[in-house]
């Protein structure tokens, strides 16, 4: 069974900087795209950042510059490094993963984290 389980959530100041990190387990075959959300009370879940397998990123406009994905498959570890964090930037955060796995057969499917919680106040 795969599993993706989230860390590195917590409060800072604004202007400071949080690393999340996902950590995938189970019968992984590949990681293919990983994608960072999050989601506010009320509001809908925002796709924050994505990588492909081979690296490309793409970020939401209000994080460009700030936010940065990374990958590490032989580790199956993903991250999203969160600088010059903004009160904007409290929420929730997920990550997603595109995932083959072989358990006892081949499946691609999407799977999620369990949410860790940013809170950027003074």
């Amino acid at each position: 069974q795969v599993k993706l389980v989230e860390s590195g959530g917590g409060w800072v100041q604004p202007g400071g900087s949080l690393r999340l990190s996902c950590a995938a387990s189970g019968s992984i075959l590949s990681i293919i795209t990983i994608r960072w959300y999050r989601q506010t009370p009320g509001k809908e879940r925002e796709l924050v950042a994505t990588i492909t397998r081979d690296g490309t990123t793409n970020y939401a406009d209000s994080v460009k510059g700030r936010f940065t994905i990374s990958r590490d498959n032989a580790e199956k570890m993903m991250y999203l490094q969160m600088n010059s964090l903004e009160p904007e930037d409290t929420a929730v955060y997920y990550c997603n993963a595109d995932i083959l796995s072989h358990s006892p057969y081949y499946n691609l499917d999407s799977y999620w984290g369990q949410g860790t919680q940013v809170t950027v106040s003074s």
